[in-house]
């Protein structure tokens, strides 16, 4: 394992969250493989949080497209950059390797309080303050604060499947849902919950989350999220989704989830069988289905145009059949879970 050198003396080595008298030290990690086209832009939106992280932590689990040596290289120029180069965080090695990156990163944090970042995800100079403040103020020990559809770089499908995926249309949108995008939270909630569970690759900051939420109350910060461009096509939208919902199933969580989806199928199919005696039942399903769609972000989602609202329409209405079909799926398989990152490795 290669670690990175630690911060220097001519970077604050200490991180003060707002109205706070007493100072802080706090770490970022992220993992990542073969992400050199995402890299440079998630590491400088770290580096530039005011006030800067005690360090931020990369873990490469074996990078093979040259996005080691870019941090290798960068490191150099950026003391409170620690990059760490450890292939068994990969599905070579592990069924979890974006959990077992996370937990070597965090195990190697010189810090009380830790924020995870994806490598996926820009970040404004304010998130790091905005996101750790209730853990330095003392009144939490985990703090979530969701993602954001990045405002200038989307497609119509990231608008369009956004509220599914739990990703705001808007910065001041509250959030109630977990993301490993952006949470924060102490060391030792980590350590007593036993790390992020690397059994799973997709799904492992939901199981973290309902396993903090056994002990504790997250907080949910705002004017913290996580700024991600996904660039989703309908397909690869779906294909997400399916992913998810064949962890879930694998892992046995979220059944009412899944049952509510199976219903809202069931609905539909019912609907269409009654056209044969009346079309009552079909304007009331598509009322419903309307309400799917757009009852969480209406107030936002018209300013992206018409294309995102009739996207937003299709997309709600395929939910269901995705989510239900591949979580009953995912309970009756064992075939592990893979990953472009890990492809390319």
């Amino acid at each position: 394992m290669d670690a990175g050198v630690n911060a220097d003396a001519s970077c604050p080595a200490r991180y003060t969250g707002p109205m706070q008298s007493v100072s802080v030290p706090v770490s970022i990690v992220v993992t990542e493989l073969n992400e050199v086209q995402d890299i440079g832009r998630v590491v400088a939106s770290l580096l530039a949080q005011v006030p800067p992280a005690a360090e931020i932590i990369v873990v490469d689990g074996g990078s093979t497209d040259g996005t080691w040596e870019w941090l290798d290289a960068e490191r150099q120029r950026n003391p409170r950059l620690v990059a760490i180069r450890d292939e068994t965080c990969s599905l070579k090695f592990s069924k979890g390797p974006v959990s077992r990156g996370r937990n070597v990163a965090i195990a190697a944090a010189k810090s009380a309080i830790v924020a995870c970042a994806d490598a996926g995800c820009t970040y404004a100079p304010d998130w790091l303050r905005n996101l750790t403040a209730p853990l330095v103020a003392g009144s939490a020990e985990y703090a979530l604060g969701g993602t954001l559809v990045d405002p200038e770089v989307h497609t119509v499908w990231d608008v369009a499947s956004a509220p599914f995926f739990s990703i705001k249309l808007s910065p001041h949108e509250p959030t109630k849902s977990c993301t490993a995008r952006s949470m924060a939270f102490t060391k030792a909630l980590w350590q007593r919950i036993g790390g992020f569970p690397e059994d799973v690759l997709v799904g492992e900051d939901t199981l973290f989350d309902l396993a903090a939420r056994r002990q504790i109350t997250p907080a949910f910060a705002s004017n913290a999220k996580a700024i991600y461009r996904p660039l989703n096509s309908f397909r690869s939208a779906t294909h997400q989704m399916a992913r998810y919902a064949i962890s879930d199933g694998q892992a046995g969580v979220r059944w009412a989830r899944m049952f509510r989806n199976a219903s809202r199928c069931v609905l539909q199919i019912a609907a269409l069988i009654a056209l044969a005696w009346s079309v009552i039942p079909l304007p009331a399903v598509l009322a419903l289905e309307c309400w799917y769609a757009f009852h969480r972000d209406w107030r936002f989602l018209p300013r992206f145009g018409a294309k995102a609202v009739l996207a937003r329409f299709v997309f709600s209405v395929a939910v269901p059949w995705v989510v239900a079909v591949n979580q009953i799926r995912g309970r009756f398989s064992a075939t592990p879970l893979t990953n472009r990152q890990n492809v390319a490795g």
